[in-house]
């Protein structure tokens, strides 16, 4: 995590008005918060993502300063004030969460408008139709995982640990990356049955590959992974990712068992024999 990303957790923490009363919200011990400001620990993407919600800031300001600022009163801990320009924002979100928890065509611009706490008016005003405002959904998806991921693999430079870091991001478990795997699967319904989405799935899906590879590479390069055509190990392996994904959210499966799938191919597989 670089030092601009953990001044801006603790501009946000401070305009809080009480660490105590963040630690508390987002479920984190008052210590390691003051440890990880003061950067003697990493903040999780997880935790990243929860400090953001307590203290109503966007995570695209907290890690890149995108966005919008951290609000200025203690109060806001508990319910943010939504200022009259981010009602584009309200209504993506609120479109995020509807499309995760109900499914794409279940949910209508009545319903986005009623959880962002405006008008389908407004929700038109900002997008032409449903199809749009999904297109947008999808995206901030994408760069939602994106900054996590850039968040988490800062500082990690040992292959094995950022090859972990990966997998760990892609884990269907949990309040953020759950959500995520059930719009990014309606995103392949989507893809598959029509060509508007192809594109936005091809160009992510493109970014998670060359990322894996990458790592892969360096590993190779280091001597703590197999040589080989780490393409071809890349594609297996993103695969394999989706595929065990597919059955943790279905519920075939468990991400327990996910986990130990990967942990069974990177093994067997990627990782070079210590002996």
């Amino acid at each position: 995590m670089t030092d601009d990303v953990r001044h801006r957790v603790r501009a946000a923490v401070d305009a809080a008005g009480s660490r105590r009363r963040v630690a508390a919200a987002v479920g984190l011990d008052e210590t390691k918060l003051s440890k990880a400001l003061a950067g003697r620990r990493r903040f999780t993407p997880d935790e990243l993502d929860r400090i953001a919600a307590a203290t109503g800031t966007d995570l695209a300001w907290l890690l890149r300063g995108d966005g919008a600022a951290p609000v200025t009163a203690a109060s806001d801990l508990i319910t943010p004030r939504p200022e009259p320009d981010d009602a584009r924002k309200r209504i993506l979100d609120a479109a995020w969460t509807l499309i995760a928890t109900r499914g794409y065509h279940r949910v209508r611009i009545a319903d986005v408008a009623e959880a962002a706490g405006t008008s389908s008016a407004t929700v038109h005003y900002h997008y032409a139709d449903k199809e749009a405002l999904l297109d947008e959904a999808l995206r901030h998806d994408v760069e939602l995982a994106h900054d996590r991921q850039a968040a988490a693999l800062a500082g990690i430079d040992d292959p094995v640990a950022r090859l972990e870091t990966l997998l760990d991001l892609q884990m269907p478990d949990g309040p953020v990356l759950e959500p995520e795997w059930s719009i990014w699967m309606q995103v392949w319904v989507e893809a598959v049955t029509g060509s508007r989405h192809r594109e936005l799935y091809a160009r992510a899906q493109d970014r998670w590959f060359r990322t894996v590879l990458l790592t892969l590479e360096a590993g190779a390069e280091a001597g703590v992974f197999t040589a080989g055509d780490q393409e071809l190990r890349a594609r297996q392996l993103t695969a394999l990712v989706d595929g065990l994904g597919v059955g943790v959210m279905t519920g075939a499966s468990t991400p327990a068992q996910m986990r130990a799938a990967l942990h069974d191919f990177t093994t067997s597989v990627v990782r070079k024999d210590p002996a």
